[in-house]
């Protein structure tokens, strides 16, 4: 099957996943900030809740592939094990000494035990060697190798533009080893052999809840805390040399929790539906970028809508509100009830308990499979959040 999606709705065929897994026990009361959690969430729930996801996936017979059994199989390769483990030991805070004995240790590993370390980190208290100046001032509980809790959210490491993939640059110090994982999995899984990959984690900060694609060759770029506007340009400037985009939107948001990313307050649901927070729509901007003999053309600011519609070349990109007042369209968009994950035009996947977002859905037409989330929302993530997809249908 071909791999790529050029759009937000086409439909879904295959999908990159994570499973909750012992990264999300490392958080404590203590490191949950650090960690971008909002809450410490019940693991075995949210596994629950994350398996019942899967399987209403492949009920509609989506192929769900699983990140931590694609980074099993790439460390089965040697040169990948050597990065994989070089790259984690760049951190500046171990000394040559622990990193000396690190290297040593994770080199032993099998690819499970590897992709375990990687993932769910390593404390102080927990090597059995290496010991000096650095172990001996750190905390025994400090981590010497961070857990990636963030690993759920699978969507911002990675985003795939037509029938290449994205990798992203992530803004927060708690992340920045997520887009190591991804990377090395799209250039040494053979799944992927021979795909081509734009953008990369030693660029501009750009995070995949940011990117929206519209329609064939129209992207929405969100930039505000997670993606800048020099990101959003680099990303512009790429999808244009390559020829995957005719128009790149860059819509600013505010920078608080509540709307980190875009898709924190819009997502699509059709070729010319989409759900938004009302409470922003109003005045929610977009600046339509092109590129002329190679020269971006920045056209004045507009209304989101207006704007969008004109580069899809529709009439009208239809509102559905989040939520039924604006009490409710507060509460239901802080769970998640804009970040929908469509599997078709006019059905996506939500959490079941935005009432009301899912009521205004069914009445626009869209059917909603709706899932238990109470502790996969514990990050701040809905449906379109924790799903990378791999491989859509064009439309």
């Amino acid at each position: 099957m071909p791999l790529g999606a050029s759009s937000e709705v086409g439909r879904l065929r295959t999908v990159m996943l994570h499973r909750p897994g012992p990264e999300l026990k490392r958080l404590t009361p203590r490191n949950n900030d650090k960690l971008l959690f909002d809450g410490i969430p019940w693991v075995s729930r949210a596994q629950d809740e994350h398996d019942a996801f899967a399987a209403a996936l492949r009920d509609r017979d989506v192929e769900v592939l699983y990140l931590v059994d694609l980074l099993v199989e790439t460390l089965a390769d040697e040169r990948a094990r050597t990065r994989a483990i070089s790259d984690v030991l760049g951190s500046l805070n171990l000394g040559d000494t622990l990193r000396d004995y690190l290297r040593l240790a994770l080199g032993g590993l099998s690819p499970e035990g590897l992709a375990s370390v990687l993932t769910a980190g390593i404390r102080n208290d927990e090597v059995r060697g290496g010991f000096g100046l650095v172990t001996s001032l750190l905390a025994h509980d400090d981590f010497l190798i961070d857990p990636l809790p963030n690993l759920l959210f699978t969507r911002d490491s990675s985003v795939w533009v037509r029938d290449r993939v994205a990798i992203t640059s992530l803004a927060m110090p708690a992340r920045e080893r997520e887009t190591q994982l991804t990377e090395l999995i799209y250039t040494a899984h053979p799944r992927f052999a021979g795909v081509q990959t734009i953008h990369g984690a030693h660029h501009e900060h750009v995070e995949g809840g940011d990117v929206l694609l519209l329609s064939a060759g129209v992207i929405a770029v969100g930039v505000g805390e997670r993606t800048t506007p020099a990101g959003a340009e680099r990303l512009a400037r790429q999808v244009f040399d390559a020829g995957l985009a005719t128009t790149v939107l860059a819509v600013p948001i505010a920078q608080e929790r509540a709307t980190m990313h875009l898709d924190t307050v819009c997502t699509m649901v059709d070729v010319d539906k989409i759900v938004m927070y009302p409470n922003v729509a109003d005045h929610l901007q977009a600046y339509a970028v092109t590129q002329r003999d190679g020269v971006l053309q920045v056209a004045r600011a507009e209304p989101f809508l207006v704007a969008a519609a004109k580069a899809m070349q529709i009439d009208t990109l239809h509102q559905i509100d989040t939520g039924l007042d604006a009490v409710t369209a507060e509460r239901e968009q802080w769970d998640d009830g804009n970040n929908t994950l469509a599997l078709a035009p006019r059905l996506a996947v939500a959490y079941e308990r935005n009432v009301e977002t899912n009521a205004r859905l069914e009445e626009a037409g869209i059917e909603v499979i709706a899932i238990a989330g109470s502790e996969l929302g514990s990050g701040r993530g809905g449906p379109r959040c924790m799903s990378c997809p791999i491989a859509r249908d064009e439309l």
